[in-house]
């Protein structure tokens, strides 16, 4: 730490945020009204956080607006949507309205990866280092990394022999001058969010336009539901912002941070007819309201989480032609829990597999054995030749992306290494012995089961607010106890205990990376419940931190704070 304290640094700062996305430029504004000093490291080229890097054919948010925008009447106003479900060009154009909003940009270093960020214990400050050797050093340290921001690349055997023409893409690092893809033959080996959208994209586009042959390599279906899109107009929108206010402090209130909310009543405690009614009606809403604003049991009993299932199933299957495909795309045996990993919204996903030109390989029966200088070769014996390869793999998600760093607290410990058996966080915002360090849309908070912008500015509103109440009371440290923290793993693992989401394997348990630890990564009783419960730990004085001040009574100044 000596050999950092001697450094001269390109800034001294109240705050620095990593990430601009919803959650930095959120926090970002909010510093700047009380006059800190506060820049974002961003390492992109751009505004919009993962709205930067999507940049495959088909990308597009899942959760509708309003819902998914800043809840800020200046914001909001004069800003008019084309699409429910905007594209990411659209979501591009949004984060450059912004911008014109609140110059964001000037104090944003742009392609300025942060790779380490160590704590300097006597003076309480971070010290901040980057790719492009820009430095910092900063009272607070706020991590807006989103919860997927690292891609993740699994081990297929010679992946680095393939020599097809048009190369190998990962989804989150696609070219920004797009791929060619025209007439070739294409793999695509994953069927999360991304595949589903790069694949009844590329599927759809005319003859002339898109791939000769598209070969799906699938391990577990995607439980997809209808996305249900539809354009929209200036006057509709204008009507509907009379509510707009009312909407967004009813997002603050669910459980999933949307304006719907869990139907309530249990699934067996409805008549069959009340059943078949709300489920048609929410199918044909389409969207996340399917899982959401369904009956209040379906995410955490079997039986009836099987009933929607078959449900499921059946609209599915009518859409197939091939019965071939049946058991493969909507099995009879549910592959896991509906909801219990992430459900996809899709348009014409399942579509486009009635295509002479789209073949599906099932690599769960039969697995990927290697990939070979022409293709992927299966345990078959079979060689898929393709002339590009479409890595739809996602990411190390909720935790890679704050572990890729290099963060080191009090005791020189890594976060990473802390983590490696098992995260422990506190109300899924700090971890003890990284003092003065938040994070924002990460491990053990709501996170993908919560809108991100709600996320957002719950999250940062208690840090804004938390570091606000420090600098007033001359706080100059807070930490969050190891008992603390134990405590609140306890919570999160219990929560998760009493739902389905628990039982699959999943990014959401990080199973889909190789060596991870397999547990529940996120808090899941609900949004409007964990937000309650951080602002009952804000209001009883910061209870399971340990605060440090130039007073010196840290007692007397819990008792202001309380």
């Amino acid at each position: 730490m000596g050999a950092l304290s001697a450094i001269t640094y390109d800034y001294d700062l109240d705050v620095l945020i990593v990430g601009a996305g919803f959650s930095g430029i959120y926090q970002l504004h909010k510093y700047r009204l009380l006059n800190l000093r506060a820049k974002i490291f961003e390492a992109g080229s751009n505004l919009g956080g993962v709205w930067f890097w999507h940049n495959f054919p088909g990308a597009r948010v899942d959760i509708p607006v309003p819902m998914y925008e800043f809840s800020s009447e200046d914001l909001w106003k004069e800003w008019y949507w084309s699409e429910r479900y905007p594209s990411q060009k659209e979501l591009r154009s949004y984060f450059e309205h912004v911008e014109k909003k609140l110059d964001v940009k000037k104090d944003v270093c742009f392609d300025t990866r942060v790779t380490s960020a160590h704590f300097n214990a006597s003076k309480d400050r971070w010290i901040i280092i980057t790719e492009n050797g820009v430095t910092a050093q900063a009272k607070f340290l706020c991590l807006c990394l989103g919860f997927g921001s690292k891609p993740y690349i699994p081990d297929l055997p010679n992946l680095s022999s393939f020599r097809g023409s048009g190369g190998i893409i990962h989804s989150a690092r696609w070219p920004r001058d797009g791929a060619d893809i025209k007439g070739k033959r294409v793999g695509v080996i994953g069927t999360g969010a991304s595949g589903v959208q790069i694949i009844q994209t590329l599927a759809s586009l005319p003859p002339d336009e898109g791939p000769n042959l598209l070969t799906v390599f699938q391990r577990t279906p995607n439980l997809a539901i209808p996305m249900r899109q539809e354009k929209l107009d200036r006057v509709s929108q204008d009507k509907a912002k009379t509510l707009y206010p009312m909407l967004y402090r009813r997002r603050r209130q669910t459980a999933a941070g949307l304006s719907f909310d869990r139907y309530p009543k249990n699934f067996f405690d409805a008549s069959p007819e009340e059943r078949i009614l709300l489920l048609e009606d929410l199918w044909q809403s389409g969207g996340f309201s399917f899982l959401f604003a369904n009956f209040n049991d379906i995410l955490t009993d079997r039986v009836a989480n099987e009933e929607v299932y078959a449900f499921w199933r059946r609209k599915v299957r009518e859409r197939l032609k091939n019965p071939d495909l049946h058991e493969k795309l909507a099995p009879t045996i549910p592959p896991h829990a509906l909801g219990a990993k992430r459900s996809s919204l899709e348009q014409c996903y399942y579509d486009v597999y009635n295509q002479d030109n789209v073949e599906l390989v099932d690599i769960m029966t039969n697995p990927v054995v290697e990939i070979t200088p022409k293709g992927v070769k299966t345990a078959d014996g079979i060689e898929h030749e393709l002339d590009a390869l479409i890595l739809a793999t996602g990411y190390d998600s909720v935790t890679g992306g704050i572990t890729q760093i290099d963060i080191r607290g009090i005791d020189g410990t890594s976060i990473k290494e802390k983590w490696q058996d098992g995260v422990y966080t506190y109300l899924g915002l700090t971890s003890a012995g990284f003092p003065n360090l938040f994070f924002v849309y990460g491990p053990q908070g709501p996170t993908a089961v919560c809108s991100g912008p709600t996320c957002a500015e719950t999250e940062g509103d208690w840090i804004v607010s938390c570091i606000k109440t420090m600098l007033e009371h001359n706080v100059t440290r807070i930490e969050a106890t190891h008992e603390a923290e134990v405590a609140w793993r306890q919570q999160v693992m219990s929560e998760a205990s009493t739902r389905l989401i628990s039982t699959a394997r999943s990014w959401y348990v990080g199973a889909n990376v190789k060596n991870k630890k397999v547990e529940i990564l996120m808090y899941t009783g609900g949004a409007a419940k964990y937000t309650q419960i951080c602002q009952e730990v804000a209001d009883g004085g910061y209870e399971g931190f340990t605060l440090s001040s130039t007073e010196g009574n840290v007692d007397l100044i819990r008792d202001k704070l309380n």
